[in-house]
């Protein structure tokens, strides 16, 4: 992903140095007579140092991906309360999370810089190349007939589509006085009507309040979520929201967390699913938050495992989807707590694999493709040349 704050495998080369200006204890042109100038030598600024990353960031990024691998696990075994309840937790705010991490790292996105050609290689292509994968591997399964539409995002590349939206938006967003409210009302009345399926519309709208909430973050309210205090707090505020998530498990229908349908699929009028939505939204705010105040703030074993959640992200799903093609979630042991805790257990040994060096080496090439043969040199505004 591309950010101004480079964050999830950025590019933070330093400038190129400028010529220094002229000696200032030289005379005024007044004060001396002309003579001819002497020959200037060229010297140039020393190379700013690279940025260093921040592991708290890096740090939540890798336990964010961690729930989203777990969550789609728990999907098929839904028949066991204790997988049932973990996942609707999970649901609530695990995509919301990424979200505003990503909104917050593209608080400058611009157009200028090369940023457009890092979005269209880092996440237009992948979306390309992981809409043909997920449609071929479905098909050689023999699950589907294959249908390749890139209007209807597979599985999970909905989430590419919706960034490469939001990512283009984000300098509107910038020139609007009150963005959030502004989002947030059209999120809202998104969901009044049916809007489709293309570009799977609902969520790049829906879920667009939680990407200008990062827009709008500066690193001060992150620090508040870093003072001591904040981690009990954040904990209690955990354990209330994974109770809540069992008492209701049984009471609301689990499409209102996949933020992809509209008031008229749950049988509700447009003002009773406002209410929910926003109820939705703040719920998903808070557990945000709190998750954020258990985030380690130094650097461990995984801290760089956070640069390739991308991966994990996309790769994941043929693990899954495998499992599923082949019976695997059908198998009696996986269907009790006991299955439950060890299907969570391996799903964070393939998350953390999913984000080693060996994947990135190995999967660099559709995530992460060089393609400067692509692109016209890059041109500098004429005020700068």
């Amino acid at each position: 992903m591309t950010y101004t704050t480079r964050h999830s495998g950025a590019d933070t080369a330093p400038r190129d140095g400028r010529p220094l200006s002229a000696d200032p204890t030289v005379p005024a042109p007044e004060a001396v007579a002309p003579a001819a100038p002497a020959p200037r030598e060229e010297t140039a600024e020393p190379p700013r140092p690279r940025k260093e990353r921040d592991p708290f960031f890096d740090n939540a990024k890798y336990f964010a991906i961690l729930l989203v691998v777990v969550g789609h696990s728990l999907a098929y075994l839904q028949d066991v309360p204790l997988a049932q309840g973990l996942y609707l937790f999970i649901y609530m705010f695990h995509m919301p999370l990424f979200i505003v991490i990503t909104g917050y790292f593209s608080r400058n996105w611009t157009f200028a810089g090369g940023k457009a050609r890092k979005l269209i290689t880092n996440v237009g292509v992948p979306y390309v190349v992981f809409e043909f994968a997920y449609s071929i591997y479905d098909w050689l399964a023999g699950r589907n007939a294959l249908e390749i539409s890139l209007l209807n995002p597979y599985y999970l590349t909905w989430f590419l589509c919706a960034l490469f939206m939001w990512r283009l938006s984000t300098p509107v967003w910038q020139q609007i006085r009150w963005p959030l409210a502004v989002a947030l009302g059209f999120s809202l009345l998104s969901y009044m009507s049916d809007l489709g399926g293309t570009f799977d519309i609902h969520r790049v709208i829906g879920l667009l309040p939680f990407y200008v909430l990062g827009l709008t973050l500066k690193p001060q309210h992150f620090e508040l979520l870093k003072k001591p205090v904040a981690r009990p707090i954040g904990a209690v505020v955990l354990a209330i929201g994974l109770a809540a998530s069992f008492f209701v498990m049984d009471r609301m229908s689990r499409g209102w967390v996949y933020w992809k349908h509209p008031h008229e699929d749950f049988n509700v009028g447009n003002f009773t699913g406002s209410l929910m939505r926003l109820a939705m939204f703040a719920c998903a705010i808070i557990l945000v938050a709190a998750f954020l105040t258990q985030i380690p703030r130094k650097r461990y074993w995984f801290t760089g495992l956070g640069a390739a959640t991308l991966y994990a992200y996309l790769l994941h799903g043929f693990v899954t989807r495998l499992m599923n093609f082949t019976g695997w979630w059908g198998i009696d042991w996986m269907h009790n707590p006991l299955g439950v805790t060890l299907v969570t257990c391996v799903a964070l040994v393939v998350g953390t694999f999913l984000c080693s060096k060996f994947v990135v080496r190995t999967m660099s090439w559709a995530l992460e493709p060089k393609l400067t043969w692509v692109f016209t040199p890059l041109r500098r505004p004429a005020g700068r040349r």
